[in-house]
């Protein structure tokens, strides 16, 4: 009998990964090749040179200028960086995704981006590692490459996840802290997540944007962004547990929701742009084709950023 990571494999293999293929023509594959540059050396200045590589410590302690190299790092590392808290497993049941017909929410969602990322990357010889996080239980899968290797992470992300007692938020700068941690070479990070969190997780994004190549896909389901009628209901917080009985058929609580809503969504927008991440905002309804393929064609348009020289990660050569 065939598992259920094999059965969610192969059907996003058949119904994402061959559309994929034949709207972009496999160019998925290349869209995030030579993104990383990495220092090489040092050498003497000389009058082509441009003087923003001139590292200024190293010409400090010799008294004549000299100048960093870098060399593009062809080989990519993807980390895929998951967010399974309890507000991630909110969701209806019933929406089409890739296609077909699937019960679940924003955790089906994440599941689903994570499989179809990590056996694209794959495809192509590159290797791709996770990180699945919650307050409590946080697991690593090292990067790796390989169907089977897809198979595995697809594994993990079908396991039933460990009952917890815990009630807090989600500590996001904790999951980004342990992303930093973990990805120690120069790699194409995906942090996906809903972003639902009280801690202030943008000096973590910040940081962990300086060193690597960030693209957030912040999953939302359509009942968060505006709230049907349905008349006076009881309203839970998935992860403080906090009830509350609310009229959603009531203009005013309606307003303030959505006032709300909107001031949450500006608020997350300017933090990522501060952060100098590309974001993505991907509803549960939306087809898995198209947005991966608005993610591939935006992803070619940007400029591999070279980093500036840090002061004091260069020993002096003589």
């Amino acid at each position: 009998m065939t598992s259920a990571p094999d059965r969610l494999l192969r059907r996003l293999e058949w119904h994402v990964v061959r559309r994929l293929d034949g709207r972009l023509q496999g160019a998925y594959r290349t869209a995030f090749r030579g993104t990383g540059i990495d220092f090489d050396s040092v050498r003497e200045y000389a009058p082509e040179d441009d003087v923003r590589h001139i590292d200024w410590n190293v010409t400090a302690r010799l008294d004549e200028p000299y100048v960093r190299q870098y060399t593009e790092d062809r080989e990519l590392t993807a980390w895929l960086v998951l967010d399974r808290s309890a507000s991630m497993r909110f969701g209806a049941a019933g929406h089409q995704a890739g296609g077909t017909d699937r019960a679940g929410g924003k955790d089906s969602v994440l599941a689903e981006f994570a499989v179809c990322l990590a056996r694209l990357f794959t495809h192509g010889g590159n290797r791709v590692g996770a990180i699945l996080f919650d307050n409590r239980f946080q697991r690593t899968i090292p990067a790796r490459t390989g169907r089977t290797h897809v198979l595995h992470l697809a594994h993990e992300l079908t396991k039933p996840l460990p009952t917890s007692t815990d009630r807090s938020t989600t500590d996001l700068d904790a999951m980004l802290r342990l992303a930093a941690s973990t990805a120690r070479r120069r790699s194409l990070v995906f942090v996906i997540s809903d972003f639902i969190g009280e801690v202030d997780w943008e000096p973590a994004l910040t940081r962990l944007s300086h060193r690597h190549e960030v693209v957030v896909l912040r999953i939302v389901d359509p009942v968060e962004l505006d709230l049907p009628d349905l008349g006076v209901v009881l309203l839970e917080d998935a992860e403080t547990g906090e009830q509350v009985l609310a009229d959603t058929s009531d203009p005013l609580f309606r307003r303030r929701l959505q006032a709300e809503v909107a001031a949450r969504e500006s608020a997350v927008e300017a933090a990522m742009r501060r952060a100098g991440v590309t974001a993505h905002r991907i509803g549960t309804d939306q087809d898995l084709v198209e947005v991966l393929v608005e993610m591939v064609h935006r992803s070619k348009h940007r400029r591999p950023k070279v980093p500036a020289a840090a002061p004091d990660s260069v020993e002096t050569h003589r």
